[in-house]
């Protein structure tokens, strides 16, 4: 999607790892040579470690995305990123920027809160310099995330799966806001991953320490029991964003959702494991603890193999669906997930539709 009349769109991403404010490029050139334990409060504590390791992987990849929107979108710019410390010169930059460019800063997750009190101070500060905010939230952001209804007027586009908002914070958003209810995506580079002709007809359950509770855990013992070395399962919490490409080799990612249904809200929703698994190539086989919404409708139109939650024979049918789907199902299902479902495509078109 092209912005109105040709305008040119600079996109900054607020990411607490980053440092200052750098260009993308710039940004990525250091991930390598990052040293997270810098960052962390004990560096000695090896689960911590690999936990900031992954979410550095994680808002890195992010990152990564944004950066490769102009690639594809000739009306985007060059994109930045932004750590707390590059607030100050940010904003001044945004002052004295050129009058046919419009500037957007992207926040997303729980991203807000690391400004503590002074969130809502610099929300309206940048909307001042003329700087449009787009918060892509998770989870339930408008009942969790303390300074939600204080940043809450200085927002342009707030994309969530929370639904409903909590009434306190639709409240407080401008009439003007775009207001968009889109789940999780994969924050994968459209296309990265190339198309696997010839996976192993295997199931890869990619889950984590927090997800294995006694419901998961009955699932993973039932698939190995019936699937026996058809079926990996990985439970410690995640994988590198480097690793994360080798996972085409298997031909379906069995996704967890639901997270550990503590709430009511949170056992509707999901991550971003099906996002992942479509672009990759993968078949995603994901239980419905949501009700309705866009997992129903993607699986409505072929593209996830939904099962009934605590249905182990359903599970198993799924499975067994998604193993012998055919290579042009999977091609479809990798082709829709690429060009549809990651973040960066996500954010552009918000941002164009809000222009």
């Amino acid at each position: 999607m092209r912005t109105p009349e040709g305008r040119r769109v600079r996109v900054c991403f607020f990411n607490h790892w980053a440092e200052g404010s750098e260009t993308i490029d710039g940004f990525l050139a250091r991930v390598p040579a990052f040293d997270v334990r810098r960052r962390v409060a004990d560096s000695s504590d090896t689960k911590l470690l690999r936990k900031a390791t992954l979410d550095f992987d994680w808002y890195a990849e992010c990152a990564r995305c944004f950066g490769s929107i102009g690639s594809r979108q000739g009306d985007f710019l060059p994109a930045m990123t932004l750590g707390t410390t590059g607030l100050g010169a940010y904003l001044q930059a945004a002052q004295a920027r050129p009058k046919d460019e419009s500037w957007w800063l992207i926040f997303m997750a729980q991203q807000p809160e690391k400004l503590g009190a002074l969130a809502e101070k610099t929300f309206g500060f940048l909307r001042r310099c003329g700087v449009r905010i787009l918060y892509y939230a998770f989870d339930e952001a408008s009942r969790r995330m303390p300074c939600f209804s204080a940043i809450a007027p200085h927002l342009d586009v707030l994309i969530h799966d929370e639904a409903p908002l909590a009434p306190e914070g639709v409240a407080r958003l401008r009439a003007d806001c775009l207001t968009v209810h889109r789940s999780w995506v994969a924050n994968l580079v459209p296309f990265a991953a190339p198309f696997r002709e010839e996976p192993e007809a295997k199931i890869l359950f990619l889950g984590s320490q927090l997800g294995l509770t006694p419901h998961r855990q009955s699932q993973i013992a039932h698939l190995r029991a019936v699937f026996k070395d058809r079926f990996v399962a990985s439970t410690d919490h995640s994988v590198s964003v480097g690793d994360r490409y080798s996972l085409n080799r298997y031909k379906v990612g069995l996704c967890p959702e639901g997270r550990m249904f503590a709430t009511p809200a949170m056992a509707k929703t999901h991550t971003d494991r099906p996002f992942w698994s479509g672009c990759l190539g993968m078949v995603p086989v994901s239980e419905d603890s949501r009700e309705g919404g866009r997992l129903e409708e993607l699986a409505q139109a072929g593209l996830i193999v939904r099962y009934a939650r605590g249905d182990l024979r359903a599970l198993t049918e799924a499975c067994e669906q998604a193993l012998a789907m055919p290579d042009a199902g999977r091609r479809r299902i990798y082709e829709h997930f690429n060009r549809h479902e990651t973040v960066g495509t996500v954010v552009a078109d918000a941002i164009a539709r809000a222009l």
